[in-house]
């Protein structure tokens, strides 16, 4: 198409079946695409919200029974023209606003997830010896969190970009980060939360005292080593009694491996048996290690994971936790790679529990450098959805290079109602 192939037209002038082209920056204005054939008076009154006099039409690609308006060869005014300018770079400000804000929230939760993973590796190093400091330090942290969660109003669960770390440090920064999000949601007490977040820091400490072969459980272990693996929790609970945590800290933390179903270990417990911060402990343990495992080419996807466990092992884990942790989590939990309804890729960095189809994406979109692609908010773009869920593995390359999936999944929280997103869908 050519510009000798498009007329002006008013924008009083438009109706449904004619084709367009919005003559202004992608930032300007709340479609999918910038050339598209009306489809609805709503997206009529949209365009006419948006300040512009005329917009181009295409009659060749006009519905034919629609009679193009009048033609209007003028050029657009040149005051339209400056306010379109004055449009673009207000939006460009924004986004810049937008993105500079974006990555400061980003930075300050990757800063809080390696302190905790080098906290956690101290705990390790002196548990044996200094276990009342240990206790003290985790708290401490642990406390910290709490407060900021219950001071935060709604948190959403935040995807980080792959931290430095192996899986024994990080595991239990995400399972201590999900499980006080899950347990705020489910209403716990700043007292309950206390003891959760430190039963779920301190859940796989007694591995220092297991040899390491057995520390993460494999599908080929022998019955002796799937023994040895198994008294982790034993030696997590003799280290808890000596770091004299709480009770509550002390019972979630040997109930990590129990299952409502009476299938887990060590005591078999079942259903109303289990503390709910255990019940709790137990979800999340299991989601992070579906998604973390110890060999990364066994991962499941997020959306994988929590499918899996609500479709074959939900009656192992407690009801109402579970009930909460899909609404939390949502559909496509952070992390997973999908593809949307317009056949872009994206991947899911944030989740709002309200709106569970609707989650916060990073979108490939070549025409934006990715060092600058600013969260796009899907409650806000209602013409987008997600189609479905994908492995990374399908993606092509150029949507690999872009999103970059992450090989291990690690989370932190951040406050919702400070989340920025793209003020508009992108195009393609």
């Amino acid at each position: 198409m050519t510009i000798e192939d498009s007329v002006w037209v008013d924008v009083g002038l438009l109706r449904v079946g004619l084709y367009i082209e919005l003559d202004v920056g992608w930032m300007s204005h709340p479609f999918p695409m910038g050339s598209f054939k009306i489809s609805s008076q709503k997206q009529i009154d949209t365009i006419r919200n948006l300040g512009l006099l005329r917009v181009r039409c295409i009659p060749s690609k006009s519905d034919p029974e629609v009679a193009v308006p009048a033609v209007q060869e003028e050029a657009v005014p040149v005051d339209a023209r400056q306010q379109a300018v004055l449009r673009e770079k207000e939006q460009r400000r924004l986004q810049a606003a937008a993105l500079a804000a974006q990555d400061r929230r980003l930075v300050v939760c990757e800063r809080r997830f390696g302190e905790s993973v080098r906290l956690y590796r101290k705990a390790m190093d002196l548990v044996q010896t200094q276990p009342k400091v240990v206790a003290e330090q985790c708290e401490a942290m642990v406390s910290s969190y709490v407060a900021d969660l219950l001071d935060q109003g709604e948190a959403s669960i935040r995807l980080l970009s792959e931290a430095a770390g192996d899986k024994s440090s990080m595991h239990p920064v995400n399972v201590t980060i999900v499980s006080l999000l899950l347990g705020k949601a489910m209403g716990l007490s700043a007292s309950a939360l206390q003891d959760l977040g430190v039963a779920a820091f301190l859940h796989d400490i007694g591995k220092v005292n297991v040899p390491d072969r057995v520390r993460w459980v494999e599908e080929n272990f022998s019955t002796a080593e799937y023994r040895m693996y198994q008294e982790h929790v034993a030696q997590g609970v003799l280290l808890a009694k000596a770091m004299e945590l709480r009770p509550g800290a002390q019972l979630a933390l040997a109930q990590h491996h129990e299952l409502t179903d009476g299938s887990g270990f060590p005591m078999k417990l079942k259903g109303d048996a289990m503390s709910v911060a255990g019940r709790i402990l137990a979800l999340v343990n299991r989601y992070d290690n579906l998604c973390n495992p110890s060999r990364p080419a066994a991962a499941l996807t997020p959306h994988e994971a929590l499918s899996l466990i609500f479709a074959q092992f939900k009656t192992r884990f407690d009801v109402a936790a579970l009930s909460a942790f899909i609404r939390m989590m949502g559909v496509y939990p952070p992390g997973s790679v999908v593809q949307l309804i317009d056949d872009r890729y994206a991947i899911v960095v944030s989740v709002n529990s309200a709106r569970p189809l609707k989650p916060r994406v990073i979108v490939h979109e070549p025409s934006v450098p990715k060092h600058e692609a600013l969260i796009l908010d899907l409650e806000r773009a209602p013409q987008l959805g997600i189609r479905r869920s994908l492995k990374p593995t399908s993606l092509p390359s150029s949507a690999m290079d872009y999103l970059a999936p992450r090989q291990r999944i690690c989370y932190f929280f951040e406050q919702a109602s400070g989340l920025d997103s793209a003020p508009s869908p992108l195009h393609a």
